[in-house]
């Protein structure tokens, strides 16, 4: 077997040099060891399917390695980015006639998440269905666009203190671009329960830094909570061409995000209801929970928007923690986790809808094939064939 525990454990404990800066990351001791024990609970499992004659052609020794940002050499950063403005310089293959706003590939993805987003968050396929979306994104930048790594993640908890001092908000070259212009606003309320409205942080405006400072985002708002009067919202397929908005918010981060709500995430719901749940946010207690609090760490427009959030590109480093999370949280307990599924298949049951199953079919549009939520249980099954270090 290629991996040994310490081997595993070492690049989760330590920020790699390749940050060039002095910023000192919060320890994420607590996540990394059950990432550590989650992978040697895969290792064996691997082996016991091997002796069973259920091995399949994805082992740990040919697996795609998930890697978090601030562990990139600037090569491999500019790499990824680049391959994200390769993504938004080719043409759409989004039918015009009905979403006449999608204009690139960057954008097919985009409004399919736009157009499923009511059938996608507070439903039993919201892990699976981000999966699959997450790994189809990863894909496209390898084979449209020439990418040779794989999704980088955001560890939350590393940079919770200070986003916007960390490797992926800092603004330089080779980060994911920094906060937006200072422009006076209002808090924002990213609860539907209207608890906890964040309090305006320095940014707002258009970002003016780093590799995606002359973006250009085609489509939404849908459900804006920028509060700034030229964030109007659309019904997300309109042409709205206007530059990436964000506000970076170290109050949100330092209070849902730390490395302990991960933890605490993971250990304290065995049940994947409560676990699903957990993770997305208790709004009726002003809990953000770590999904929504990565999204409002970014804020801003598309960002803060439920539907358009895939419009800002960390988002799919967010996504990539998420299910690094769930990953997590399934390895801990192979047997009774990597098939558990719960919920309805519409957002909180409203309106009321059948449970979903794994039988139930993710579709992504013209971005990949339709596939069984099934098939997508697995990181090292099915299509997919990759961990996280």
């Amino acid at each position: 077997m290629r991996f040994s525990v310490p081997v595993a454990i070492a690049p989760l404990v330590a920020l790699s040099a390749a940050t060039g800066t002095t910023y000192k990351p919060a320890a994420t001791v607590d996540t990394d060891i059950l990432a550590a024990k989650g992978l040697l609970n895969l290792a064996i499992y691997e082996v016991q399917q091997a002796f069973q004659g259920n091995q399949g052609s994805c082992t740990l020794g040919n697996v795609a390695i998930r890697r978090e940002w601030g562990t990139l050499s600037t090569t491999e950063r500019k790499s990824y980015t680049d391959a994200v403005l390769c993504l938004m310089s080719k043409p759409a293959k989004t039918d015009q006639t009905q979403v006449p706003g999608a204009k690139t590939r960057y954008d097919d993805f985009l409004f399919t998440h736009i157009n499923q987003t009511l059938t996608i968050h507070g439903t039993a396929n919201f892990l699976s269905w981000h999966r699959y979306f997450t790994w189809t994104y990863e894909q496209a930048l390898r084979n449209e666009c020439g990418y040779k790594g794989y999704q980088p993640y955001w560890n939350w908890g590393k940079w919770a203190n200070d986003p916007l001092n960390s490797p992926i908000f800092d603004g330089s070259d080779y980060s994911m671009s920094g906060n937006g212009a200072y422009e006076a606003h209002n808090c924002t309320n990213a609860l539907p329960t209207g608890l906890n409205c964040i309090p305006p942080g320095n940014g707002g405006g258009c970002i003016n830094s780093g590799p995606f400072k002359n973006m250009v985002v085609n489509l939404g708002p849908v459900s804006p909570t920028l509060a700034e009067p030229e964030v109007v919202a659309n019904n997300g397929t309109v042409y709205n061409p206007r530059c990436l908005k964000r506000d970076v918010s170290q109050w949100v981060s330092s209070r849902f995000t730390s490395d302990a709500n991960s933890t605490t995430l993971i250990n304290n719901n065995p049940d994947v209801y409560w676990f699903q749940t957990v993770m997305q946010g208790d709004f009726a207690s002003g809990e953000f929970g770590v999904h929504t609090g990565g999204h409002f760490t970014i804020g801003g427009d598309p960002g803060g928007d439920i539907f358009t959030s895939p419009g800002d590109p960390a988002f799919y480093l967010h996504h990539a923690q998420i299910d690094r999370t769930w990953w997590i949280w399934q390895n801990q307990d192979i047997k009774n986790r990597q098939n558990a599924i719960s919920g309805t298949i519409t957002l909180n049951n409203s309106p009321p809808s059948r449970n979903g199953t794994l039988s139930d079919t993710i579709s992504l549009g013209v971005n990949a094939d339709p596939i069984a939520i099934s098939q997508l249980m697995s990181t090292i099954d099915g299509p997919l064939c990759y961990i996280y270090i």
